[in-house]
């Protein structure tokens, strides 16, 4: 585990030098604000807006393997970038450009994960988005230990930025599974 965070570190310093605007996802983020689970990859999301992909994802394979062949036209297609680190960590890198992702971004903070490793992580409510919009079964289990430990969260804004994401996906019952985990997790 420490690995992930001494990789995550170093690709931090990588993007802060690009002047990149990002922050980390995922099991990072979890490690953070919800129950404490091994994760074997570096999730992020990178604003990079619409129409200007393509500099980033060149600047990163300037710097990291890619992980899957044509790595730059999938990223294009599918807005997502698979790299992989020195010493083989997965770094899956979202292209971020919706308004959420820009305040997700905008709203993040550093936090020590070991002595003298700080991280760029999403907020908690951030990471309910995402793992309610993501929706795997994983995620409803992260999401279980988040509010488990989160006692203090902004429920209007968790609203305000899950509710449209959900209707696109055309899947808004999901508001309601997370309501009702809410319900049952915090007193």
């Amino acid at each position: 585990m420490k690995n992930i965070f001494e990789e995550a570190a170093a690709l931090q310093a990588f993007l802060t030098k690009q002047g990149f605007s990002f922050c980390f996802i995922g099991g990072l983020a979890l490690q953070r604000w919800g129950d404490l689970r091994t994760t074997n990859d570096i999730d992020l999301t990178l604003l990079t807006g619409f129409g200007g992909e393509e500099s980033f994802i060149k600047t990163l394979l300037a710097h990291y393997e890619a992980r899957i062949p044509d790595a730059l036209q999938t990223a294009l297609d599918v807005r997502v970038l698979l790299l992989r680190s020195p010493t083989g960590v997965g770094i899956d890198i979202a292209l971020g450009g919706l308004p959420f992702e820009e305040e997700s971004i905008a709203r993040s903070s550093e936090a020590e994960f070991l002595p003298g490793v700080s991280l760029r992580t999403c907020s908690a409510e951030d990471l309910i988005v995402y793992k309610a919009f993501a929706a795997r079964p994983k995620d409803w289990i992260d999401l279980e230990g988040i509010l488990l430990r989160q006692r203090t969260l902004d429920w209007s804004y968790i609203e305000k930025q899950l509710k449209p994401l959900l209707e696109l996906k055309e899947e808004p019952e999901h508001y309601g599974v997370l309501i009702a985990m809410r319900a049952k997790f915090q007193v």
